[in-house]
């Protein structure tokens, strides 16, 4: 199986396994670039997560914890926690993302339709997509 690349603004996603139609676990490589614009924080209502940084340094929070992982370092996310990732250092940080069970990459081509349009992105599309995946936009702080 060949891996889906999928460009949402800055961020790129290279979906290894889909395991969206097995309900299993899946895998993608996230290339965030410094200063990146991210996803807002948000939380899952049905898949767990685990980032592993393979390159560069990923801030990356989970619930009341923030860390700034460099290579070889991982930080889970149990289902339901609000997380959020940021890159605001001097390199491209890559990491590998496992969410179980999956969403697969259809998640992120939804979402790169809204955001890849050119100008201000749709908060209400992008919410829209995010809640039919299970995703819950955090509470603005």
């Amino acid at each position: 199986m060949s891996a889906t690349e999928i460009n949402v603004g800055q961020l790129r996603i290279r979906y290894l396994v889909d395991g969206a139609q097995t309900a299993s676990l899946g895998m993608f490589e996230l290339t965030v670039p410094p200063g990146s614009n991210v996803p807002p924080a948000h939380s899952h209502s049905d898949n767990e997560e685990i980032v592993y940084v393979i390159e560069g340094t990923l801030r990356y929070t989970v619930g009341a914890e923030t860390r700034d992982l460099q290579p070889g370092e991982t930080m889970r996310t149990p289902k339901g926690t609000v997380h959020g990732f940021a890159n605001p250092f001097g390199s491209v940080a890559r990491a590998l993302i496992t969410l179980a069970p999956d969403i697969g990459p259809r998640y992120f081509e939804d979402v790169a339709a809204v955001i890849n349009t050119g100008g201000t992105p749709d908060k209400a599309a992008l919410t829209a997509v995010m809640n039919r995946y299970g995703l819950v936009p955090a509470a603005p702080k």
